[in-house]
């Protein structure tokens, strides 16, 4: 067996260093810690939802911090006994973190209440929906990889009338979400 010198070695993982250093020239990831305060949104922006709920979303962390790997919201919750209808995400993992206030999942068949200090995973290609049971209510939700939510909480914050179910339905689909079910009832 012949053993490959230094040299060889150093030569080899030439093409290695260089797509690495590309790869970090050509990256849209963020290079540098960044601070959202308190009550603000990462671009200003707050979110308004219209129709599946009236909760504002306010973006901590974009997918465009990320190159796509993850997007954080805080969700303001301003629908008591509203929510999501049941839907899939086919391609993304999502978990909540319950500031504020009291809601119930649905995650596949189990139900589950969920308060202050609680958290609830959901598994990509798992049914799911909430329902907030407060008057008030306050979770960060994240998103594995970032998908298209920004987008989805940007299109449904511009709506100027209630949408109808069709148009729910769609705009999931256009977000790579499918409705699978009508929101969850308080009781």
């Amino acid at each position: 067996m012949k053993r490959r010198s230094v040299f060889e070695i150093l030569l080899a993982s030439v093409p290695l260093v260089i797509q690495k250093k590309v790869e970090r020239f050509y990256s849209n990831r963020t290079t540098k810690g960044f601070k959202v305060a308190s009550g603000e949104a990462r671009f200003g922006e707050h979110y308004k939802m219209k129709g599946v709920t009236l909760n504002t979303l306010d973006i901590k962390i974009s997918g465009s911090d990320s190159e796509g790997d993850l997007a954080v919201f805080e969700q303001t919750g301003e629908t008591p006994n509203g929510g999501p209808p049941l839907h899939i995400h086919p391609y993304q993992d999502e978990w909540f973190y319950v500031i504020e206030g009291n809601y119930h999942f649905q995650v596949g068949d189990e139900r589950m209440n969920a308060g202050a200090g609680d958290t609830i995973f959901l598994p990509r290609n798992v049914q799911h929906a909430f329902i907030q049971l407060t008057e008030r209510g306050k979770m960060i939700v994240s998103y594995f990889p970032a998908g298209k939510m920004e987008s989805f909480f940007k299109k449904t914050s511009a709506w100027k009338q209630p949408p109808t179910i069709e148009e729910i339905r769609q705009i999931f689909e256009e977000h790579d979400m499918k409705v699978v079910g009508p929101p969850l009832k308080a009781g």
